[in-house]
């Protein structure tokens, strides 16, 4: 059994975080609205009142927010995990950040005494509750063996990457091909239906065919029965979209079909649709189809 805190009990957070109850361990769990608190005591968690509470005399503090700021007030700021945390706790950050970010942090933490993973994941909610995210690691190769236990807890595919920053980068790179498949699947099911072709069936076949994947087997059902219920919203993929230009640019690599997508996400977020699924991006080539 390890002590771990675990602060952010998102919609990704707090499934992953009762993984880790169910697996044995012994969970201290914070998050800023205190209903999710509240549901992961319920789930078995312990409840904490702050980061400072969660993080106190925990082995392993976990991290799973929104964005890089807030990855950076919640480790690096005057009352934040870096500053509450004993020396030599491991400092796994799960969240989608920049890499530059995840690199920051790993160099803070180890001038505090801690050791930093960046390790954030795909699956989306579905597989943060069955525990089969993919986790993609940068840190050093040992505190990578020593975190393998509680992440295969929560993630079915785990690989450690490279050095710190290497699991964003990594990320990055699946946020980058995930939206350009929806990208393509929208604008298929936005010209199959222009056809008139019945398009059940129509994407059954493509599904067997090379063009399958795992993008048109979770979410043509969505497009298809227009059910965008979020399981990664809009808001968020924007983000991580923001995320690949600024990190191809700093690398001096194009990305001409990811800015177009991005311009795209972008579109469907200033439509309204942010707090909607990602496979919304069905409605912005409906809208630019007239249909």
């Amino acid at each position: 059994m390890t002590r771990i805190a675990f602060v952010g009990l998102g919609t990704m957070g707090l499934p992953m975080a009762a993984n880790l109850v169910r697996a044995g361990h012994e969970v201290a769990g914070h998050n800023r609205s205190p209903g999710r608190t509240a549901a992961f005591a319920e789930a078995g968690g312990t409840a904490a009142d702050s980061v400072v509470d969660a993080v106190r005399d925990a082995e392993v503090v976990v991290t799973m927010l929104p964005d890089s700021p807030d990855v950076e007030a919640v480790v690096l700021g005057s009352d934040g995990v870096l500053a509450a945390a004993g020396r030599g706790a491991l400092l796994i950050d799960m969240s989608t950040i920049a890499p530059a970010t995840a690199r920051t942090v790993a160099e803070r933490a180890a001038t505090a005494g801690m050791r930093a993973l960046d390790a954030p994941v795909s699956g989306g909610e579905q597989g943060a509750v069955d525990g089969t995210l993919s986790i993609m690691v940068g840190g050093a190769e040992a505190d990578f063996e020593a975190a393998l236990p509680l992440l295969r807890a929560m993630g079915s595919t785990v690989v450690h990457v490279g050095p710190a920053g290497a699991g964003q980068t990594v990320k990055a790179a699946n946020q980058l091909i995930t939206a350009g498949n929806l990208g393509l699947l929208a604008e298929a099911v936005v010209f199959l239906a222009a056809h008139g072709v019945d398009l059940a069936p129509a994407i059954e076949v493509i599904g067997g065919g090379l063009a399958g994947s795992k993008i048109l087997d979770r979410k043509s059902p969505a497009m298809l029965d227009r059910d965008f219920d979020p399981s990664f919203r809009i808001d968020l993929h924007h983000k991580d979209l923001g995320i690949v230009l600024e990190s191809a640019r700093a690398a001096g690599v194009v990305t001409p079909l990811g800015a177009t997508v991005a311009q795209l996400m972008a579109a469907a977020r200033s439509q309204g649709h942010g707090e909607l699924d990602h496979a919304a991006l069905l409605l912005v080539i409906e809208r630019l189809s007239g249909r």
